[in-house]
């Protein structure tokens, strides 16, 4: 019996850089193992990062593409990512990447996989519409920042790290919309839809996972909450 379900959004940036991350995959496969063997069930949402804006960048250039193809591009490149993760973990994992985040899971592995589903849902609208179906109200978004940031700090040397926010405050520092290939901390309709379902959204450097280990025992993190 699984003693807590924890619903995870794994930024692509973090899997794919230049080239897959190894180092990164390898200390993530350890991490999820390890608690694993500590009664925990993982729900993993994968993005697509870099992938994903390098196929939408690259149709684009070439031809105006509709707001749809490019999403689907962007959906195809979570695919990808997420096949990777469950052969990675196929010993644990649900045998079946998941694509609809609405669909009950049929079986009790100890992690599931999931990635994009159809234009205008983003993985971190997944994520929270899998952690709504569980009845979960955690979740942590794994990405390459340290903190949410009430600016971008690549363009504002004096942007000032977040360490606890409300969605309403948060929701006014990210775009309205969702756009295929938008960067921003978490996308605006998750943000919605988590602060309708009060859930918390715990944003963890993903190469930093002895602050995650912190955040599931309770203690003070390096990262934001937003609730």
């Amino acid at each position: 019996m699984h003693t807590e379900t924890v619903v995870i959004s794994v930024g692509g940036s973090l899997i794919v850089r230049d080239k897959i991350d190894i180092e990164f995959l390898s200390s993530f496969k350890r991490f999820i193992e390890n608690h694993i063997a500590r009664g925990f069930r993982f729900i993993i949402v994968v993005g697509g990062g870099r992938t994903a804006r390098q196929y939408i960048d690259a149709a684009n250039s070439l031809e105006g593409l509709t707001r749809e193809d490019l999403d689907w591009l962007g959906i195809h490149a979570t695919r990808l990512n997420g096949h990777l993760l469950r052969t990675i973990f196929y010993k644990h994992a649900h045998p079946v990447v998941i694509k609809n985040p609405r669909k009950k899971v049929a079986g009790t592995e100890p992690l599931v996989i999931a990635a994009g589903w159809k234009p205008g849902w983003s993985t971190d609208y997944c994520a929270v519409l899998m952690a709504k179906a569980l009845g979960a109200k955690k979740i942590v978004n794994l990405s390459d920042i340290d903190y949410v940031y009430d600016k971008d700090p690549k363009q504002n040397p004096d942007a000032q790290p977040i360490k606890e926010i409300s969605w309403k405050d948060f929701r006014k520092l990210i775009p309205r919309e969702w756009d295929p290939g938008i960067h921003t901390p978490f996308d605006p309709v998750a943000s919605k839809e988590a602060q309708k379902q009060t859930i918390e959204v715990a944003m963890i450097n993903g190469e930093k996972l002895d602050e995650f280990e912190k955040y599931l025992r309770g203690e003070k993190f390096i990262g934001t909450i937003i609730k």
